[in-house]
């Protein structure tokens, strides 16, 4: 059997199982292969995958507590990205172990190359600062005209964002650090960060005064972050960078050509994913087309609603655990964020908001909607394609 080289390693599936009853890593194991076997195509078989070196070995860690059984799974891969969102998926179905009744959820998955990128990264720059003797004049000319555009990047608030100039009356929010230095490199000034995907108090304060224009990257989290920002303060127009790019990856003219491009707040969520599906054109203050928007769940939640829901979330933050909320936000039950799946079906339950710790992942997701959730609250969602309201606080 071929083994999977550490060098070759992409991926990592992280996952979590739960059983109800006794179980040895060989059943887990088993288990993997045997109830994910013609789910994909012979192209995706996971034992022939792991003959031709694509899948490496499968690491499992148990821990036993009575007559139950929990434990983490580890499965590297070498496929592309898009292979091994499926395999992980398809992980996600087993429903039983051996002779038990079991839970499996996806995690995260790792890009373990990541670590080394960073570690690149950090390096070449040490190279680079101690590189001696005369430099290109070139390279000169270049330094000098970035540093003219770029200026002195600026701190902003009690988070200390990083920022440009924000005189004028609109400001440009993107995610991170990078972001801002490409879009000061290429002349665009009035431009700040939130420092990862949850919106800060800071920029929240600011958009009391300034006019906030969203600059997504161009992946699949866009809209839960702009979900969170326009939940969480005043947006006027949401602009994406195209599919598959990241804001700090745009050349000036890619910068200015998608800042064109903008969306209101609520043609940008309507849309699913931002871009064109449903709409003729791209401008957010064109009337002169038709909407075709897609029916999803809206759900209009007072300010004192959603602060009470934020304070829900941080309270719960850490506990492993998911409360269950009627209509009137009392508390009908709390659960086990891994088993909440099994455990709605089972009891009936029909709750109108739930308050998550942990990851949604797509099995919480397909439960809530049978029993007619209007909105999940959480810190972290694996997918936003679905109808209920999500809402990271």
């Amino acid at each position: 059997m071929a083994k999977i080289s550490p060098v070759s390693i992409k991926y990592m599936i992280h996952a979590n199982f739960t059983a109800e009853g006794a179980l040895e890593k060989p059943d887990i194991i088993g288990a993997i292969f045997g109830q994910t076997e013609g789910l994909l195509g012979a192209d995706l078989e996971m034992r022939e995958l792991q003959k031709e070196g694509k899948i490496g070995r499968i690491e499992v860690e148990i821990e036993r507590q009575d007559k139950r059984t929990t434990g983490r799974i580890k499965v590297p891969t070498a496929l592309d990205q898009s292979e091994t969102t499926l395999i992980a998926a398809a992980i996600e179905t087993i429903e039983r172990i051996g002779p038990c009744d079991s839970q499996l959820e996806v995690e995260r998955i790792e890009d373990v190359r990541g670590s080394k990128r960073d570690y690149i990264i950090e390096r070449a720059k040490k190279l680079m600062g101690s590189i001696e003797g005369a430099t290109d004049s070139r390279d000169i000319s270049n330094q000098i005209k970035d540093s003219a555009k770029m200026g002195i990047i600026g701190e902003y608030g009690r988070s200390k964002l990083p920022c440009g100039d924000l005189s004028d009356r609109e400001i440009i929010v993107v995610e991170g650090r990078a972001d801002v230095l490409n879009l000061l490199k290429n002349g665009v000034k009035n431009v700040i960060a939130m420092n990862g995907t949850k919106l800060p108090d800071d920029i929240k304060e600011l958009g009391k005064e300034k006019d906030l224009i969203l600059f997504l990257d161009g992946d699949r989290g866009g809209k839960l972050i702009a979900q969170n920002v326009v939940d969480n303060a005043r947006v006027k127009a949401i602009c994406v960078a195209p599919e598959g790019k990241e804001v700090e990856e745009l050349n000036g003219k890619e910068i200015l050509m998608n800042l064109r491009k903008r969306f209101t707040p609520e043609e940008f969520l309507s849309r699913g994913n931002g871009r064109n599906n449903g709409y003729a054109r791209n401008s957010y203050n064109d009337n002169s087309y038709k909407q075709e928007k897609t029916e999803e769940t809206t759900v209009a939640l007072s300010d004192a609603e959603k602060e009470k829901l934020a304070e829900l979330s941080d309270k719960n933050q850490g506990s492993g655990k998911a409360i269950l909320l009627d209509s009137d936000l009392n508390e009908m039950k709390t659960l086990s964020s891994r088993g909440l799946g099994n455990a709605m079906s089972r009891m009936k339950l029909n709750p109108s908001i739930i308050v998550i710790d942990g990851t949604v992942t797509s099995p919480i997701i397909r439960a809530a909607e049978d029993a007619k959730v209007q909105v999940i609250v959480a810190k972290n969602f694996a997918t936003n394609d679905t109808k209920i309201k999500l809402l990271s606080l």
